[in-house]
């Protein structure tokens, strides 16, 4: 995991720390026949615990468990249309988490995310960034944020991003933020920790306003690692 070497050695210490809590605390569970191993479970839990870092909140508190594939995994999905149909839809994935207390990730997705710090895409921070978003209810974008002084601005300039997102896909141009974020708040909420976490100097020199809400909701400037 090339990101913690980059970490202070506090933030390092703080890790292990949080590693040990959630490696006690939540069960690994192999499906499909993998066999997880204490390097799966350290691994993962080693990317999860970056977004505990600096912060008072408590382990991932409605995570029950920790599901791993040894690859992309395909989830049934009932869909509802406009006019009261509803479909059986598939879908394949490389992560998914569930409001009920589930992660389920694909190990060869956990390995690339991990391996390669710098491309602003790691799955663990995705789904784990999920988690956070879901302890208050349905994932919606907007986490606990402690104060309630603070939910007008993080409206504000995360709705102002998102609309700009959408615009920016709508005319099929790229950018530092994934397209996969336009498609609900909640995933651009996931898809920016994502881009805060492993290119924090873009993320700050193109969205300086979204930035500054990310380091204040995590307690942390990945700038200065």
């Amino acid at each position: 995991m090339p990101l913690f070497r980059r970490l202070p050695a506090d933030l390092q210490l703080q890790l292990k720390k949080h590693i040990q809590v959630l490696l006690a605390e939540k069960p690994f569970i192999g499906c499909a026949g993998l066999i997880v191993t204490d390097e799966m479970r350290v691994l993962i839990a080693a990317q999860a615990a970056l977004l505990l870092l600096n912060r008072r909140a408590g382990y991932f508190r409605n995570l029950r468990q920790i599901l791993v594939y040894p690859g992309i995994f395909v989830a049934e999905r009932s869909t509802t249309d406009p006019s009261g149909v509803t479909r059986e839809a598939r879908r394949v994935l490389a992560g998914e988490s569930w409001q009920q207390g589930q992660v389920i990730l694909a190990w060869d997705a956990v390995l690339e995310g991990a391996a390669t710090p710098d491309d602003g895409r790691n799955v663990v921070i995705h789904e784990f960034a999920h988690q956070l978003d879901q302890a208050t209810g349905v994932a919606n974008g907007a986490p606990f944020l402690g104060r309630r002084d603070r939910y007008a601005r993080w409206a504000a300039v995360l709705s102002a991003e998102f609309q700009q997102l959408r615009d920016r896909v709508a005319r099929g141009e790229d950018g530092l933020i994934d397209a996969y974020g336009a498609s609900d708040p909640a995933e651009f909420f996931a898809v920016v920790s994502e881009v805060f976490f492993e290119r924090s100097p873009e993320l700050a020199a193109e969205y300086p306003a979204l930035h500054r809400e990310f380091v204040a909701y995590y307690s942390l400037d990945p700038r200065h690692w």
